[in-house]
């Protein structure tokens, strides 16, 4: 069995390596690949050094690769990788919005990603945090509106977004003036209601993402959802303030029952003992956080929630490695025939 990572250099291609060393998925050899202006970079997995080689235009020998190199670049080459006998799991959004191609969650749609024809994508990693929490409450009372407001750290553009934020906060410090270059304005002390680009219809992309790929993974078109995204500034982490409607009514004291035994899930909520879900204890882990559960105020039987979820471990990296384990434990990932 033979894995590859694309875009190995990245801030999600070193996740995947973080999260592959502790994977229970079963394999022989791990391929790097990224841009060739990251060829020849050595990186380490299970103390071991590898060596990182220039994506090629054509197959890659191997069972399953991990996409986190762009949507370009997944879109030009993720059909020949699958020619080659590969499964992909992409992290870009080249595929989301394809029908033939599930947008999988393992902890709420996971079989969606046995009727792969060869790409399996990655949701938004908005999305995924999102989906972990609500998901349950859906299956248990049905959520007829979701009104989510998010708080999205740097790390959400990537390396350079991490590096802006430390950057200015430097030059805002020292008196300087920050420069914005990554984001639409300066980054530190401030927040960014403004994440991808605006759309017809007054909402960011970032914020339709979330509704376009709640209702696919959830599998249900009824559901209503408005989303308003906003970049903050921290180095990890994005937190979400979610209200749900609801068609059976619940209580705060049985959805915090219900999520205490949901998959992914960690229920964070003793408000008197000021425990609830932050960046700061939910980065690097692997669940997500919820807590702040509350009946409220303005749906009848309704619920408000908070979560918080590390978006380059269950919103990209740990997400993806997931999948590619449910198709290994589910029999449907089998090493090819090499000569």
């Amino acid at each position: 069995m033979r894995v590859a990572i694309v875009g190995a250099t990245g801030a999600v291609g070193h996740e995947l390596l973080k999260v592959l060393e502790g994977s229970s998925l079963q394999f022989d050899e791990l391929l790097l690949f990224a841009s060739p202006r990251s060829a020849g970079t050595q990186l380490t997995f299970k103390g071991q050094p590898l060596t990182v080689q220039v994506t090629p235009d054509g197959a890659i020998d191997a069972d399953v690769i991990l996409a986190s190199a762009g949507g370009s670049i997944s879109k030009a080459l993720a059909p020949k990788w699958v020619e080659g006998g590969a499964v992909v799991i992409d992290n870009s959004s080249a595929f989301r919005y394809d029908d033939d191609v599930p947008l999988v969650v393992p902890e709420v749609n996971g079989n969606a990603a046995l009727g792969h024809k060869g790409i399996i994508a990655n949701p938004n990693c908005t999305t995924a945090i999102a989906v972990v929490a609500v998901a349950p409450i859906h299956r248990a009372y049905g959520v007829k509106r979701m009104i989510v407001s998010t708080y999205q750290a740097t790390s959400g553009a990537g390396a350079k977004g991490m590096e802006e934020l430390l950057e200015q906060t430097r030059a805002e410090l020292n008196g300087e003036q920050a420069q914005a270059s990554v984001f639409a304005h300066p980054i530190p002390f401030n927040v960014i209601p403004h994440i991808d680009s605006f759309q017809d219809n007054g909402y960011t992309k970032e914020e339709m993402k979330v509704a376009w790929e709640t209702l696919k993974i959830i599998g249900d078109d009824s559901l209503k959802i408005s989303c308003t995204a906003v970049r903050i500034p921290t180095l990890r982490t994005h937190s979400e303030a979610i209200t749900l409607e609801l068609e059976r009514p619940a209580t705060p004291e049985a959805v915090r029952e219900l999520l205490a035994g949901a998959a992914g899930v960690e229920v964070r909520d003793n408000p008197e003992g000021k425990l609830y879900p932050m960046p700061l204890t939910a980065s690097g882990k692997y669940d997500v956080e919820v807590g702040r559960i509350r009946e409220s105020l303005v749906f009848d039987g309704g619920i408000d929630l908070f979560v918080a979820g590390d978006q380059l471990l269950k919103g990209a990296a740990l997400n993806a490695v997931q999948i590619a384990e449910y198709l290994q434990q589910k029999g449907a990932l089998k090493a090819k025939q090499r000569a």
